[in-house]
């Protein structure tokens, strides 16, 4: 089973992290339901944004604190899948989940006329891109890896960029400005092209890049951070991270994570252009549908009938 079977409860689930993400969804379903109805301006959610958000939650809870988050320390390829879960599939369920007036709520408390340039499309797919590209720098992720404070702060900045980049593609509040299927459709394929450096820096490296999947020491600090007890353990019983390697090697390990996160991106963003093209056609047809004097193919309006 990957090796979870060497782990505890605690180390694969969090406990108490879990019981935050859980008094998260409680709170999250008493303020759009019930609660809502005292609330001015408020109306409940549906059940698709409930469904939207606890999945969000959950998918967020279990790359961040749960099984995969352990999988990460150990495996690179597992790291890349959690990385995709918590920032390319988890914001848009979270967004998608929130109803409007909460956002109109929530956003009363933030400097947005300071801020909001921070949410402009090519800002936001710069800065998301841009610190993500960073971070698997070998140098840059290594340090991150062994530093838990900030750790938790990169992890934190990469999750608010994430949702500016994908404020531009679902904008949740229909009076703000919303960008135009054509810029959307642009803004999917600048975000594709920019990852695509860090991917391929990855995929082709000639040998192992991060010392944290490589080196039995440091990953050893490195799992200090989500395991109990004295990591060092681990390396009297396993040796290092390969025992639990199921691949052939850490080159081939780092190729496969870094495939993974790019298919990934792909898979979602085609999906995404394919929703953005379908919803901008159906509003091209609505508009011609509306026109009260469409066109004849002589280039001429109608005459209406009289």
């Amino acid at each position: 089973m990957l090796g979870l079977q060497y782990f505890s409860f605690n180390d694969l689930w969090s406990p108490l992290i879990l019981a935050f993400f859980l008094l998260i969804a409680a709170a999250y379903l008493v303020v759009v339901g019930p609660l809502s109805e005292r609330i001015k301006d408020a109306e409940p959610a549906t059940v698709a944004q409930k469904n939207m958000f606890i999945i969000g939650l959950a998918v967020f809870y279990l790359a961040q604190a749960g099984p995969f988050n352990l999988l990460g320390h150990v495996m690179f390829s597992f790291h890349m899948v959690s990385m995709a879960l918590s920032y390319l599939v988890a914001p848009p369920l979270l967004m998608k989940g929130l109803p409007a007036w909460v956002w109109r709520k929530m956003l009363r408390w933030l400097p947005t006329r300071q801020l909001s340039f921070l949410a402009h499309p090519i800002v936001a797919a710069l800065l998301f891109n841009g610190l993500f590209s960073l971070y698997h720098l070998p140098v840059v992720h290594d340090f991150v890896m062994l530093n838990f404070t900030v750790h938790r702060l990169y992890y934190l900045v990469l999750f608010i960029t994430s949702m500016l980049m994908w404020w531009t593609l679902l904008n949740p509040l229909p009076e703000r400005r919303q960008a135009s299927g054509l810029s959307k459709i642009g803004f999917i394929f600048l975000n594709m092209v920019l990852l695509t450096p860090a991917c391929g820096l990855i995929i082709f490296a000639s040998e192992p890049l991060y010392a944290t999947y490589s080196n039995p020491g440091v990953w050893a600090e490195a799992m200090r951070y989500c395991v109990s007890g004295d990591s060092s353990a681990l390396l009297r019983t396993f040796g290092g991270p390969a025992f639990f390697n199921f691949l052939s090697s850490a080159k081939e390990d780092q190729q496969v994570g870094g495939i993974v996160m790019k298919f990934i991106q792909e898979g979602i963003f085609v999906s995404m252009l394919a929703y953005v093209f379908f919803q901008w056609y159906r509003k091209e047809k609505r508009e011609d549908d509306d026109d009260p004097y469409p066109v004849e193919s002589s280039g001429g309006p109608l005459n209406p009938a009289k």
